[in-house]
């Protein structure tokens, strides 16, 4: 399995946002949304064997995960609107406390904060943090069950660095140039794909 961790910093935890705004109005939903279609799309098929964490963190409801699970994701499209539209019903769910909910098929959500979605996923994988003055990933032997953990359009603050740095994650950058999530997750794949 393949699992993505992606910090929207200022991504709304309330459905109160317009879909053509997802960019403004939603707090950089966009860069999620985006981050999502590179994780699950091949041509003409979906990855089941990939996971992504959306935790959002914006908002006076703030924070909440959203979980897309490949092995079982239904209705989700390439363009951007219709997978901000679902998480905006996610989001429209009552969670109770300390439960995970399906809004949808393959589409999660949970109270869970960035620590609490790292302490769930320490036993199912090693971490792995995407910065760029980590060692090159083609130096890199990945692990078999990679969590990949990664900021939106800013980096992880300084308290969310220190909380994944409590896990010893290894340390991979992808390149010389700095570059969009989204863009991260489909070189990612890429490596691991090429890697058999």
């Amino acid at each position: 399995m393949i699992r993505f961790v992606i910090t929207g910093h200022r991504a709304s935890a309330t459905p109160d946002f317009k879909l053509d705004d997802i960019c403004g109005g939603a707090g950089r939903l966009d860069v999620l949304v985006r981050c999502v279609s590179s994780a699950f799309f091949l041509s003409h098929d979906i990855r089941k064997d990939a996971e992504v964490y959306l935790i959002l963190q914006g908002g006076d409801d703030a924070p909440k995960t959203v979980r897309f699970s490949g092995s079982d994701i239904r209705y989700l499209n390439p363009d951007e609107r219709s997978t901000a539209s679902l998480v905006r019903n996610a989001l429209l769910k009552k969670i109770p406390e300390g439960e995970e909910i399906r809004s949808s098929p393959g589409v999660y959500i949970s109270r869970m904060s960035f620590s609490d979605v790292l302490e769930h996923l320490k036993d199912k994988g090693e971490f792995v943090y995407l910065r760029e003055d980590g060692k090159d990933i083609r130096e890199t032997v990945l692990p078999e069950n990679p969590v990949f953990v990664l900021g939106d359009d800013k980096d992880l603050t300084e308290e969310e660095e220190t909380v994944l740095q409590s896990y010893s994650p290894s340390c991979v950058r992808l390149g010389p140039r700095s570059l969009h999530a989204n863009h991260c997750i489909t070189l990612v794949l890429n490596e691991i794909d090429r890697a058999g």
